[in-house]
C-alpha cells in the first residue's frame, strides 16, 4: 500500500469567490462544500461567508495551514491551527475576476504561514501588503468605500440625472477620468468643479434641484458638500 500524494491546496468555499481563487490556481483542488476537512493538503483556504470561518476552520484536521479570504476579520477565528490570510482587493461577480494587478491583504501567525500567503498573492500576480489584525477592520472599511460606496455614490448620479431624461451613459467618462486623476494625483490635487472654484451660487442651485427632484438624496449631497469643502480646505 502506498502513501496517498499531498496537494499544496484546497479552497472550500462554493460561492463567488471561492469559484474564482480556483479558475485562478488551476494547480489548486475545489472549490470543497462545508465540512471539507482538509485531509491531503498541505494548505486550506476558506472562502466562506465570514460568520461561518470558525465552524469551517473546526473541521480542518490538525496539521494544514488553514487560510481564509476575509478582509475585516483576524487570524484568531481559525485558532488553534496555523493561520494565514489572503484577501484579494477586487470586487468578485458571478462572471468571475481577474486578479492581476490587484491589492492583497495578507497576514500569517507564523512566518511559514505568512510566506505561504504571500505566494498565494504571487501565483494570483497580486500586489500584497501585510495588514495586521488590529488594521484590518479599518482597511476593510477603506475598501468598502472605494469600491461599494463608489457604486452607491453612481447610482444616485444616475437617478439625479434620470429626471432631465438623460441616463448614466453620458456620465461614464467623466467618472472615468476623475477616477483616473484621483489615482495619479490625489484628492486635493484632482479635485475640480464648483466648490473647487468657490462658486457656491451654482452648488446653491444644485442643491435646490437635489431637493425638488430626488429629496432623498439631499442628506447625502450635503454631506458630501461638507467633506468636499473640507478637502479643497486641505482639511482631512
Amino acid at each position: 500500500m502506498t502513501d496517498q500524494p499531498v496537494h499544496p491546496l484546497a479552497i472550500v468555499g462554493a460561492g463567488r469567490m471561492g469559484h474564482a481563487l480556483a479558475a485562478a490556481l488551476p494547480w489548486a483542488h475545489g472549490p470543497f462544500g462545508r465540512g471539507f476537512d482538509g485531509r491531503g493538503f498541505e494548505a486550506t483556504l476558506l472562502a466562506v461567508p465570514d460568520g461561518e470561518l470558525r465552524a469551517a476552520a473546526a473541521a480542518i484536521v490538525a496539521g494544514p495551514l488553514v487560510g481564509h479570504c476575509a478582509g475585516a476579520i483576524g487570524l484568531d477565528v481559525l485558532a488553534p491551527h496555523e493561520a494565514f490570510g489572503l484577501h484579494p482587493l477586487m470586487t468578485v461577480t458571478l462572471a468571475g475576476a481577474d486578479f492581476t494587478g490587484a491589492g492583497a491583504a495578507i497576514a500569517g501567525t507564523t512566518p511559514r504561514a505568512l510566506a505561504f500567503a504571500q505566494h498565494l498573492a504571487d501565483e494570483l500576480a497580486m500586489h500584497a501588503v501585510e495588514i495586521h489584525d488590529h488594521d484590518r477592520a479599518a482597511y476593510h472599511a477603506a475598501a468598502s468605500i472605494a469600491s461599494n460606496f463608489l457604486v452607491t455614490l453612481e447610482d444616485a448620479a444616475e437617478t439625479l440625472l434620470a429626471t432631465t431624461g438623460a441616463d448614466r451613459r453620458i456620465l461614464v467618462p467623466l467618472v472615468r477620468a476623475s477616477f483616473e486623476n484621483w489615482a495619479a494625483l490625489g484628492g486635493q490635487r484632482a479635485i475640480t468643479g464648483p466648490i473647487a472654484r468657490g462658486d457656491e451660487a451654482t452648488v446653491a442651485r444644485q442643491r435646490a434641484a437635489v431637493a425638488e427632484r430626488t429629496p432623498q438624496l439631499l442628506p447625502m449631497f450635503d454631506e458630501l458638500c461638507a467633506r468636499t469643502r473640507a478637502l479643497v480646505a486641505g482639511g482631512r
